[in-house]
């Protein structure tokens, strides 16, 4: 008896999913392997403060099996060995270097002379982070000073200050951004009051490596000149930053952003063919995640909460305008891993009814 052309179909069909399936799991388990191996070269933090949020991780039967606080977190000279470029050749940026230069990344490298995102004077002492995302819950919080008194603070995006410090506070230690979310923040978000980057005396800026432009504009801030090629030829980046030491620039490693990828943030979009190659962490999820694995407590302002529909997209908005939802951005999954951390005291997220 021969099968119906629907049974074969359906079959077909279904060993086809089944080979989609696979592939996709055998990226992830290569993902997955580029940040472990790594993992390995690193040594564990021997300096850690008494009131670390790592004791409330270890206490936690699912987030100690998460957490991996020797992944990497930022790139530097050093980062760039024979070990590195093979683990992370095949994997396209923001989780690899597929498709980057070999002299560029090299040579961009090789100006980051410090390994770690601040300098912890007194081994025992407490870090306290704060990190402001621009949800519009912020607006009329009063949470300014709330948010000043931390340690440090990290930003980003369209991180306006002006006229709202008695809500978001005036210190920025750190600012988070790719040179797509930088430059576009300055076009949308100008009438708002995003004029000009931050800049301080403590500001330091933390790129996130999604493209080859990053490298590219990092080496031409670095060294105070014009960027050469690529997409922002010509740009002045003193212009975004000032003129700023190489210790003023940090950047995000790839296989710290796969491992809070895949680790934390391993979105239903990561399946879709269609959003596979758009999705990655938004660049708040990054700068909290960042603060999760360098500070010792880590409060989150401005980020997605269960009732967001309550507020307006931006603390910052003229008029009332709704939260949209992006396909390269899954923000309720992120959402749902804020609450959780909070409830069992790793962070202290900002809620408000």
């Amino acid at each position: 008896m021969r099968p119906s052309p629907i049974k074969t179909v359906s079959l077909l069909g279904g060993i086809f999913c089944c080979f989609l399936f696979l592939c996709f799991y055998r990226q992830l388990i290569q993902d997955q392997m580029s940040w472990e191996i790594l993992t390995v070269q690193q040594d564990e933090n021997t300096t850690e403060a008494p009131c670390s949020l790592r004791n409330e991780v270890r206490r936690h039967s699912v987030f100690r099996r998460k957490f991996l606080f020797s992944v990497p977190v930022l790139q530097w000279t050093k980062s760039f060995t024979k070990l590195t470029w093979e683990q992370l050749k095949n994997h396209a940026p923001p989780y690899g270097w597929k498709g980057l230069p070999a002299k560029v990344l090299n040579s961009t490298l090789s100006l980051l002379k410090r390994s770690e995102l601040f300098d912890r004077r007194s081994p025992g002492r407490c870090i306290r982070c704060a990190v402001v995302g621009n949800g519009g819950i912020l607006r009329g919080s009063r949470q300014g000073r709330n948010i000043d008194n931390h340690d440090f603070v990290f930003r980003m995006n369209g991180a306006v200050i002006a006229g709202f410090e008695e809500d978001v506070g005036t210190k920025t230690s750190f600012y988070g951004f790719t040179a797509n979310t930088l430059k576009h923040a300055l076009i949308w978000y100008h009438d708002d009051g995003f004029t000009k980057v931050p800049q301080s005396r403590e500001t330091k800026y933390i790129f996130i490596p999604s493209d080859l432009r990053d490298y590219v504009m990092l080496a031409a801030a670095i060294q105070g000149r014009a960027v050469s090629s690529g997409r922002d030829r010509g740009d002045r980046p003193w212009k975004y930053f000032g003129h700023q030491a190489a210790e003023k620039f940090k950047l995000l490693h790839p296989a710290f952003i796969s491992y809070v990828t895949h680790k934390f943030l391993s979105s239903p979009l990561l399946v879709d063919v269609r959003t596979r190659k758009l999705y990655m962490p938004s660049t708040g999820a990054l700068m909290l995640m960042t603060a999760l694995h360098t500070c010792d407590q880590v409060s989150a302002f401005g980020f997605l909460t269960r009732n967001y529909a309550s507020f307006s997209d931006h603390y910052y908005d003229s008029v009332w305008r709704p939260l949209k939802f992006y396909a390269n951005h899954d923000l309720q999954m992120e959402g749902r891993l804020w609450e959780e951390l909070h409830r069992q005291s790793i962070i202290v997220l900002y809620q408000r009814s």
